[in-house]
C-alpha cells in the first residue's frame, strides 16, 4: 500500500489539485474472484489517496514546499476524486478501449455490474466520483441513472475517450454522450481522457456545443493500447514538450481542467503545471 502512498504524493508534489483512487478496475466482481474481500479494499484505495493528501497539506503547512521543484504557485485545495473504470475494464479484454460489450449486456446489466462499487466509493471519504474512459454513451446512461436511484450526494465528472476525434470508441457521437452527461444535475464537469493529445482540440470543441459545465481533459501519451497483448505500443507518443504545447490551445478552445492519463507521468504534470502559471503571470 506504500507505494500507491508515494505515487498520490509524487503527483501532488508536481503541482495535481486533484488526485483519483486507485479503483478503476477494482470491481466487487473482480475480486471476489480472487477470494478477497472486494469492499474493504476498494474503499481502502480512497483512504489511501486521502491520507497522501494529508501528509501533502501538512508538509505544505511546515515549509516543505519551498524546497520541492516545482513552480511557485497558490495552492488550491487538493480533492480526491474515487474513480470508476467502465466493465469493459472489469473484462480486461481490451473492451474497455471499443466500447464493444456484445448484444447481451444491456443498460440494467450494467447499472447492477456498477451500483455496489458506487455506492461504497461514494461513502468512502471522496469529495468527488470520476466516471472515467467511458466507451459508449450507454454505460454513460447507466451511470447517470444510477446516480439518481442510488440518490448520490457527491459531485461527479464524465469522461470519454476516442479515437478518431469525433466519436467515442464505440462510435457513438461525443455530442451525444455530452448530452447525456449534461442532463445530469450531479456531473459537474464532462471531458475526455485516455485520448491522443491530437485528437482533444476537436473534442472540447464538440462538448462545448452541447453543454455549459466545465470541460475536463487528460490524455494519454499518444501510444495505442493493443488488448490482446495488454501492451501499450510506440504509435505516435508525445513528450512531456509535445504534450504541454497543447495545453495553451485546449485552455482557449474552452477546457478548464486539465491532467494526464496512460504512460503520462508527474513529470507531465509540473510541465502543465508551469505552462498554465507562466501564461498566467
Amino acid at each position: 500500500m506504500y507505494y500507491y502512498l508515494q505515487v498520490h504524493l509524487d503527483y501532488l508534489e508536481a503541482g495535481a489539485n486533484v488526485i483519483i483512487s486507485a479503483s478503476y478496475q477494482a470491481t466487487i466482481q473482480g475480486f471476489e474472484a480472487k477470494g478477497q474481500e472486494a469492499e474493504t479494499l476498494i474503499k481502502r484505495s480512497v483512504e489511501i489517496a486521502c491520507e497522501a493528501r494529508e501528509i501533502y497539506l501538512q508538509r505544505c503547512a511546515k515549509g516543505y514546499w519551498d524546497f520541492l521543484d516545482s513552480p511557485k504557485i497558490d495552492r488550491h485545495p487538493v480533492l480526491v476524486a474515487a474513480s470508476v473504470g467502465s466493465y469493459g475494464a472489469y473484462l480486461a479484454d481490451g473492451s474497455e478501449y471499443s466500447g464493444n460489450y456484445g448484444a447481451s449486456v444491456t443498460l440494467e446489466t450494467l447499472k447492477e455490474f456498477h451500483r455496489r462499487r458506487l455506492q461504497i466509493l461514494a461513502n468512502s471519504g471522496a469529495d468527488l466520483i470520476a466516471f472515467e474512459t467511458i466507451p459508449n454513451k450507454l454505460e454513460a446512461q447507466a451511470y447517470v441513472e444510477l446516480l439518481k436511484e442510488e440518490n448520490i450526494d457527491i459531485p461527479a465528472w464524465f469522461s470519454f475517450s476516442s479515437t478518431d476525434g469525433t466519436n467515442v470508441v464505440s462510435g457513438d457521437p461525443i455530442t451525444e454522450c455530452a448530452k447525456i452527461a449534461d442532463s445530469c444535475s450531479q456531473v459537474v464537469a464532462v471531458g475526455i481522457n485516455c485520448t491522443p493529445p491530437r485528437l482533444i482540440h476537436g473534442l472540447i470543441l464538440s462538448i462545448r456545443k452541447v453543454t455549459n459545465k466545465p470541460v475536463i481533459i487528460y490524455p494519454n501519451s499518444g501510444e495505442t493500447y493493443n488488448g490482446e497483448t495488454k501492451q501499450w505500443e510506440k504509435t505516435r507518443g508525445e513528450t512531456e514538450e509535445d504534450f504541454v504545447s497543447y495545453v495553451g490551445k485546449w485552455r482557449d478552445a474552452g477546457a478548464c481542467l486539465f491532467g494526464g492519463c496512460c504512460r503520462t507521468t508527474p513529470n507531465t504534470i509540473r510541465a502543465i503545471s508551469r505552462a498554465l502559471f507562466d501564461k498566467s503571470s
